[in-house]
Formats: C-alpha cells, sequence, structure tokens
C-alpha cells in the first residue's frame, strides 16, 4: 500500500507539470550570470564551460557553430538558449574523437532551449547522474542513419525530474530520444524519425510519454527494463501518441547497444514494445502501419534463456501489470521486406506462419495486433495459474492478439493461441 500511495503522490506531481506551468531551471529567480556569444567564438564558449559557476545563462546567437565538444559538470541552475533550432546550429562533424557532443553531468537544475546539434561522433548529447533537466525545443540529427552514427540523440541518464519537450531526434543506431534509469520523467510533444527507436524508456520510473510522433524508424517507442543496470523500472503511461510506419531496417552497431539485450533485437515493423517492464498503462495511441507487430509484450527470457540468474532488486525478467486499453491499431497486408533479414522479424514471421497453417480460416491473415511470449512467473514458481502477471487488454476488433507460446516454440507442441479471452480486464 506504501508503494501505491507513494505512486500516486509522484503521478499527482508530474501531472502539476503538464502545460504552460512547465518552468526551466531559472525561472526561480533568474539568472546571476548572464553571457553571450556568437559565430566564431567557439573557443570562447568552450573556455567559459569549463569555468562556469552557479546560475549561468548562456544565450548562443543564431549563426552556425563548429564544436570538437563541450562540457558542464558539477554546477546548480545552469541555462543553454539558442535562437531556435532552425537559427542555432551546433555542428560536431569536425570532432576528433567519439565522445559526446555535450555532456552534463551532476547538474542540479540544467535547460538547454532553441538549438540544433547535429553530426557528433558519439552521443549528441548526455544528461548523466543530474537533477531537474528540461530539454525543449532542441533538435538532434544526423546526416546519416546507419550504424556509424552516435547511439543517442537526446540521452538523459541516471537523473531526477527530466522533461523532454518539443523535440526533434533523427539519425541515432540506438534511440532518438533516450530516458535511462531515471526516476520521474516526461516526454511529450516530441518528433523522432529514422532511428533505430523513435523513443526508449529504459530502466526508468514514473515516466509519461504523450503527444508524440514516431514514424519511420525500426521500432516506434520502447519500454525496456534491461539487467545489470542501477534501478529497476516501471509505472510508465504512454498515450496520445502516434507511432506509425516504423518499418526500417535496423542499423543498431554490434557491442553495448547492439547485443543480446539491446536494441539490436527490436524487428522491423515494430510499433511498441514492452521488454520485462512492469506497471505498463498504454492506452489512446493510434500504431499504424508498423507492419509486424503493433505491440509486443515480452520477457527477458524471450532475449535471453539464462535471464532467470539475473533476477535481484533491479531487475525482474517477467513484465507484469500491463494495461493496453483503447489504441486505434492497423497494419498493412505484408511484413516490412527488412524483417527477413532480422533474427527477431524471422520468429514474428515464423509465427504467423504457424497461426496459419493451424488454422486454415485465418485465409493467410496478418499476425495479430498484439504479441504476447506468453512467459509468465509460472516458470519460476511452478505454478498454473492463467494469467498470473495481469497482462490486461481493452482492446475490441478481430485478429487482435496472440500467446506466441514461446517456451514451446522449438518442441513439437509449440501451439500459439489467439484466445484473448484470459486477458481481458476484469
Amino acid at each position: 500500500m506504501k508503494r501505491y500511495t507513494h505512486y500516486l503522490l509522484l503521478l499527482s506531481l508530474l501531472a502539476a507539470c503538464k502545460g504552460s506551468e512547465v518552468k526551466d531551471a531559472g525561472d526561480a529567480g533568474g539568472y546571476k550570470k548572464q553571457l553571450s556569444f556568437g559565430p566564431g567564438e567557439e573557443t570562447k564558449i568552450a573556455e567559459a564551460l569549463l569555468t562556469l559557476t552557479d546560475s549561468s545563462n548562456i544565450t548562443l546567437k543564431e549563426g552556425l557553430y563548429k564544436f570538437d565538444n563541450l562540457s558542464i559538470a558539477q554546477l546548480k541552475h545552469i541555462k543553454i538558449q539558442g535562437a531556435g533550432p532552425d537559427k542555432t546550429i551546433l555542428d560536431f562533424s569536425a570532432q576528433s574523437q567519439g565522445g559526446e557532443g555535450i555532456r552534463v553531468t551532476d547538474v542540479k537544475g540544467f535547460t538547454i532551449d532553441g538549438l540544433t546539434l547535429r553530426d557528433s561522433k558519439g552521443d549528441l548529447i548526455k544528461i548523466n547522474k543530474s537533477e531537474n533537466v528540461v530539454i525543449t525545443n532542441l533538435h538532434a540529427v544526423w546526416s546519416v542513419s546507419d550504424s556509424t552514427t552516435g547511439g543517442y540523440a537526446i540521452y538523459p541518464v541516471m537523473c531526477k525530474n527530466v522533461l523532454v519537450e518539443n523535440c526533434y531526434a533523427q539519425g541515432a543506431s540506438d534511440a532518438g530520444i533516450y530516458v535511462g534509469q531515471t526516476d520521474s520523467a516526461i516526454v511529450r510533444k516530441c518528433k523522432a524519425y529514422k532511428n533505430v527507436a523513435g523513443c526508449e524508456i529504459e530502466n526508468t520510473s514514473h515516466a509519461e510519454v504523450y503527444d508524440n510522433e514516431f514514424w519511420g524508424n525500426t521500432a516506434g517507442f520502447l519500454i525496456f527494463d534491461l539487467p545489470d543496470l542501477s534501478k529497476r523500472g516501471g509505472f510508465v503511461k504512454a498515450y496520445n501518441n502516434y507511432f506509425h510506419d516504423n518499418n526500417e531496417r535496423n542499423f543498431a552497431k554490434s557491442g553495448s547497444f547492439g547485443s543480446t539485450w539491446g536494441v539490436g533485437n527490436a524487428a522491423p515493423g515494430s510499433g511498441v514494445v514492452i521488454l520485462a517492464a512492469s506497471d505498463i498503462d498504454l492506452h489512446h495511441n493510434r500504431i499504424i502501419n508498423n507492419n509486424s507487430s503493433a505491440i509486443s509484450v515480452v520477457s527477458g527470457f524471450f532475449i535471453d534463456e539464462s535471464a532467470g540468474s539475473k533476477i535481484n532488486d533491479h531487475y525482474f525478467p517477467i513484465p507484469r501489470n500491463v494495461h493496453i486499453h483503447d489504441n486505434t491499431m492497423e497494419v498493412a497486408n505484408a511484413f516490412p521486406p527488412a524483417v527477413y533479414e532480422h533474427h527477431t522479424g524471422k520468429i514474428l514471421v515464423g509465427i504467423e506462419q504457424q497461426l496459419n497453417a493451424m488454422d486454415p480460416s485465418r485465409k493467410n491473415a496478418r499476425l495479430p495486433f498484439i504479441t504476447y511470449d506468453g512467459i509468465t512467473t509460472n516458470l519460476l514458481t511452478k505454478g498454473t495459474a492463467v494469467n498470473p502477471d495481469s497482462l490486461c487488454i481493452q482492446q475490441q476488433g478481430p485478429n487482435l492478439f496472440v500467446n506466441v507460446d514461446a517456451m514451446n516454440m522449438k518442441s513439437k507442441t509449440w501451439h500459439p493461441s489467439t484466445d484473448v479471452t484470459p486477458y481481458v480486464c476484469k
């Protein structure tokens, strides 16, 4: 009961942040120090950031700036203000090393507003171990979309109280907008295009994602909990979003974020993927023409059979308390071509083929909108309960759901089921 009460309190605090009352780091009394720079003063800017004091506002005038990288650390009450994303452009294409374009570490009260960041070797902006972070009117783009680009365009990680709004991300070889290992976050009114994942909420608790558009990516929206990280996620709401036409090939790098557990597992044609994440509310979204699976709900065991050995206070591999309701879902009449070259994509194709082979009356219907791996806590408890993990579905229409029966996919007894009845909200 204490946890539930705490959750309601946090939601009420988040709700209070919605709308014009959202304030940046400088609204509480202004800034003591005002600095202003124009194009051609890049060396002065880099030096100024290294010697900043608390309560500083850095204004970057209209124009093109070229940097190797920029760093801000261990400060309070800092703002970087541009003239607008189409006017103030920071170019990192001549970067001599593979670090971030902008790195912010341990800053309490950080705002960045009104710029474009482009073409860094690593992440475009990484904000680490910071509090009260506002990222607004920021465009973070790579000119190409392939495995040579950085992993994350907009990347707050291990933070507290984050707002990402009115932003645009393009070309990331992991996630365009990524919020990781963070407590309390809002992502709203953002757009993401031509990334592996449009947006990812990973091991992040008490997040709301709404009024966004993610399209033209490999996968539109991911809610992941992964093992071996600093905290567990959960209590994520996603609503009033438009996830559409995410059918592109997966170009995630091999290595840290393209490995066994990473976004390299996202199949082309994925609208929403919920992996090992619990207490999720997915509702009133338009999930259109993601032509492999509109919504996938899978456990860590689907990715790695040894997931059970990774259970601890920060990780549980089986999703629980997932509520899916009132979404609008459509798919085209065929898988996207890129799915046939992807390891998870091939599994989705195989599930569709198995369903149609088992039931000729389906007449070669598409894979159902909601794909559930069917791996439950019964695996750990040796129980027999039906729907022990409270997958709750309130959706109407034909060809809605498949329990993949993933534990038996390699056996002769494999029998995926399209019966949604056990999962209809009671």
